[in-house]
């Protein structure tokens, strides 16, 4: 069903996956796997798609206690049990418990590193915008410092579209984790995968549309927004194939087409409506869709409100790739790849890694201050502040 709301009839990695199959299934095998972030819904995706190709270790990593029980019954219940250690812990990849669980554990082979803050809205005030930076690009490095020291042979981090061409604080943070890694990895082989947005993954608008039907409210979204999505499977075979097969400093990518794939959030709704059979009502305001609700459902009907993208952060159409890069269509049949050479400013890292801790020394900063922080990396970041954010809108 997942395919058929966001206008596809196939995966797009099948033919991919089935190639390369023998090579994934004797690394797994042989291999002891780190997950960061494994209870979100792309870190379960490649938790699933690792574990049921028998890994030798494969421990998960998460904060959210409730998400990873979910992720342990998920697999013993479709998967059962593998030949080698699974074990989950709930603990902040930022901690000291964390360290010290990568310092007493096997050696790990890969590491995959899917903790992230993923949402625009995250950049509305100071003080999850830090937790942002925090979190996307100066956990990255660290964890990536802590296996290095361990003999791990590659660390994948998850990228986004949002990275290439940034409008906002959250695809800004993670074109700065990547320059970073692109320091780091000068000693350390390092593979990364900007992808599109995860069709019904938590918190997303498209899993919001679940939320909304289970609660009876009326759906919401804008109709000038066209954005690329995968599947959560799709997702993980993604980052696995990144993760096993790339090459240092590739950044791998859905091949989707701008014609065929870019879809609106809004036409989305009225797909999503129309499989569960309900005939999704355009209203001209929030409070209409609220007070017609009930008489509307009743009648198998759904409220909606589309409406004109007018918050900060939000960019009209999504893209993988800027002009400048190198890229590879040719290696895979259902993925391009970004060819980077170790390109940096080491100077403007450090004055950026300089200023955040400055900030936090202190104990003061602003968005503003942020930004512009940002700017030092980013010089050519195309921010700009509308003074309206996600959570002002149903």
């Amino acid at each position: 069903m997942e395919l058929e709301l966001i206008g596809r009839n196939r995966d797009l990695f099948t033919d991919d996956m089935l190639y390369h199959q023998e090579h994934l299934v004797n690394t797994v095998q042989s291999s002891a796997f780190l997950i960061v972030g494994g209870a979100g819904s792309i870190g379960q995706a490649v938790a699933k798609e690792i574990f049921r190709r028998n890994p030798k270790v494969l421990h998960v990593v998460d904060v959210s206690e409730n998400n990873m029980v979910e992720l342990v019954r998920d697999i013993r219940s479709s998967q059962g049990y593998g030949d080698g250690e699974f074990k989950t812990f709930a603990i902040d990849a930022g901690s000291d418990e964390f360290e010290a669980l990568v310092r007493k554990a096997p050696k790990y082979d890969y590491v995959f590193n899917l903790s992230a803050l993923k949402h625009v809205r995250s950049e509305k005030d100071p003080f999850t915008l830090m937790r942002l930076v925090t979190v996307n690009i100066f956990n990255s490095i660290r964890i990536l410092r802590l296996v290095k020291g361990q003999g791990c042979q590659n660390y994948f981090c998850v990228s986004t579209d949002k990275a290439a061409n940034p409008v906002n604080m959250m695809g800004a943070s993670k074109r700065i984790m990547e320059l970073f890694l692109m320091r780091e990895s000068l000693d350390m082989k390092i593979t990364m995968a900007r992808f599109a947005n995860v069709a019904f993954s938590d918190g997303s608008l498209l899993h919001g549309f679940n939320q909304r039907f289970l609660k009876r409210q009326p759906i919401s979204a804008p109709n000038d927004v066209r954005r690329y999505f995968v599947s959560p499977k799709e997702a993980g075979e993604l980052c696995v194939m990144s993760g096993l097969l790339g090459s240092n400093r590739d950044i791998f990518f859905p091949k989707l087409s701008e014609e065929l794939h870019l879809t609106k959030f809004s036409e989305i709704a009225h797909r999503y409506l129309k499989n569960l059979g309900y005939e999704a009502v355009e209203c001209s305001s929030e409070e209409e869709a609220r007070g017609r609700a009930e008489f509307l459902i009743s009648k198998n009907k759904w409220p909606c409100f589309f409406f004109s993208s007018d918050t900060t952060g939000e960019k009209g159409f999504e893209e993988f790739f800027t002009d400048s890069e190198e890229i590879d269509f040719d290696r895979f049949n259902g993925i391009g790849i970004i060819k980077n050479p170790p390109t940096f400013n080491e100077s403007s890292l450090d004055a950026f890694e300089e200023e955040i801790s400055s900030m936090r020394r202190l104990k003061d900063w602003s968005k503003e201050s942020l930004i512009q922080a940002f700017r030092t990396v980013l010089p050519e970041l195309d921010h700009r502040e509308l003074g309206r954010d996600l959570d002002q809108r149903m």
